[in-house]
């Protein structure tokens, strides 16, 4: 069966940007060393900076770690930073430098955003957060998701081209019945 709808929707353990009750809810299942999820993330920031208090955005971590081995540890250095209150700039930070996401890159990226960066690289080298990585895998999978970026918009999967804006955002829009784009 394929799987088009959210599973679990989106819920107060997720790391969401923007209010609550947007009209659209935008819903990315990324690999912080995908290439794909790299050349995603201005489109989306775009799209942030576009539709404003419009649109609230959520970001599951999906570490395909066969080809992407950086990925996974990436993803529990932005739990990391998450438990430091700063999951939002370390996620930006690591898009940023998607070239180097070693622990002594992250670590370097934590030190650079005012992080404690010692606690930072234990909690990535003990795996604190990998539980919360796995989870958001697990619904993922949950979800039919099987490649990176996937994008659920309202809790359904969007299969358009994310890649051009103009139709990406067209899409929030339609959505949300027609936002304004600012």
């Amino acid at each position: 069966m394929n799987r088009t709808t959210l599973t679990p929707p989106v819920g107060p353990g997720d790391h969401a940007r923007g209010p609550a009750d947007a009209p659209v809810t935008l819903v990315e299942y990324g690999d912080y060393e995908c290439p794909h999820c790299g050349a995603a993330h201005p489109v989306v920031q775009l799209a942030l900076r576009q539709l404003g208090d419009q649109l609230r955005f959520v970001y599951r971590h999906f570490p395909l770690t066969e080809i992407h081995p950086d990925a996974e540890p990436a993803a529990e250095a932005a739990e990391a930073a998450g438990a430091q209150g700063r999951f939002w700039a370390m996620h930006d930070a690591i898009f940023e430098h998607q070239d180097a996401l070693g622990v002594q890159d992250l670590v370097a990226l934590a030190t650079t955003l005012k992080l404690d960066a010692a606690r930072l690289g234990r909690e990535v080298l003990a795996h604190v957060h990998l539980d919360a990585v796995r989870e958001d895998f697990l619904s993922g999978v949950r979800s039919g998701v099987n490649g990176t970026p996937t994008f659920f918009i309202n809790g359904e999967r969007y299969d358009g081209d994310w890649r051009d804006p103009v139709a990406f955002i067209g899409a929030l829009q339609a959505a949300g019945s027609g936002l304004g784009v600012r």
